[in-house]
């Protein structure tokens, strides 16, 4: 007798009953980059697709997404001026505070989370505050929990610190604590590491480093069991959410974590791995929408329980299309 798995493959209805791994809508976030102005949608180069929008415009795009039941987004602000100390990051009335606020009011529903870093609003580029010529762990913690607090105050659901300090998670959740915001969520990103996959986004949120990189605070790409580290010492200190990134490269890593930690675990299918498939689509050497589900499914498939994704409107669209075509059948 011979085995033949291909019983099970025969057809597109059996395939699709024994399918194991399976993409929701639910299970995607939404990155937005968010600017001051009124009636702004600047295209982003390298990122097809996406723009830079005033808060105007990000409020009428949020009402789009919930319609397509995308369940949340994460907001990355574009501050006016920049400074040693990145100010504007906790600003009251800073960019972040009022793209908030104005997603909130529009749409409250949908759930909000705000990216804590200083990177985009210093001067020199950095994820934290430097003193003689390094960037100093423990003095960036204050400002990463002032600008934590400044967005649990505005109304952000969730806020995700994303600089790689240590302790900030349990510096975050004892300022939040203290302030009264103790239903305001950490996604952290724990175990972020020192890629080459985050060139488009650093034109998009105008965040490379002007000196050096962030090679002393980012993880080593070739190091795995670290990661557990620090996805345990994020658990220890109040995270509530674990999040890997980038994805891709890390399908081992996700897997990982999520088979030791007991918490949603999310990953980051961050922008060069979108502007990889959308340049080799347009240029016709892979179908775009098929390469765009597959890396999704795989992401999945290693463990991810959320997405962060730029792909979240393009997916969501599919999905709907493939169950309103099962639905009329």
């Amino acid at each position: 007798m011979m085995i033949r798995p291909r019983r099970l493959r025969r057809t597109p209805t059996i395939r699709r009953m024994v399918q194991e791994t399976h993409i929701k809508v639910d299970d995607l976030l939404y990155p937005v980059f968010v600017r001051h102005g009124k009636g702004e949608r600047e295209p982003i180069r390298s990122m097809v697709g996406h723009y830079r929008l005033s808060v105007d415009e990000l409020a009428q795009e949020a009402v789009e997404l919930f319609s397509l039941g995308i369940p949340a987004v994460i907001l990355f602000g574009l501050p006016n001026k920049k400074d040693e100390s990145g100010s504007e990051a906790y600003a009251r009335d800073g960019i972040v505070q009022q793209a908030v606020a104005a997603v909130k009011d529009r749409v409250p529903e949908l759930v909000v989370f705000t990216d804590v870093c200083l990177c985009q609003y210093t001067d020199h580029g950095h994820c934290g505050i430097i003193r003689n010529g390094v960037v100093d762990n423990d003095a960036t913690l204050e400002i990463l929990s002032r600008i934590a607090l400044s967005h649990a105050e505005a109304g952000a659901d969730f806020v995700a610190p994303s600089d790689m300090m240590d302790g900030r998670i349990r510096a975050i959740r004892d300022t939040l604590e203290r302030d009264g915001f103790k239903d305001t969520g950490i996604l952290a990103y724990a175990v972020k590491y020192a890629s080459s996959f985050y060139g488009p986004f650093r034109e998009a949120a105008d965040s490379a480093p002007q000196l050096g990189d962030r090679a002393s605070y980012q993880m080593d790409p070739a190091n795995a069991r670290e990661a557990l580290k620090e996805a345990s010492i994020d658990v220890e200190e109040g995270a509530d959410i674990i999040m890997i990134k980038p994805a891709l490269p890390c399908l081992d890593i996700i897997h990982q974590v999520r088979s030791r930690i007991s918490l949603p675990v999310a990953a980051y299918n961050v922008s060069g791995e979108y502007a990889m498939v959308k340049a080799a689509a347009q240029k016709g050497w892979i179908e775009g929408n098929k390469a765009m589900m597959e890396m999704l499914v795989s992401i999945r498939r290693a463990g991810a329980d959320l997405i962060l994704t730029y792909f979240a409107k393009e997916a969501a669209k599919l999905l709907f299309e493939h169950e309103k075509l099962y639905a009329e059948k």
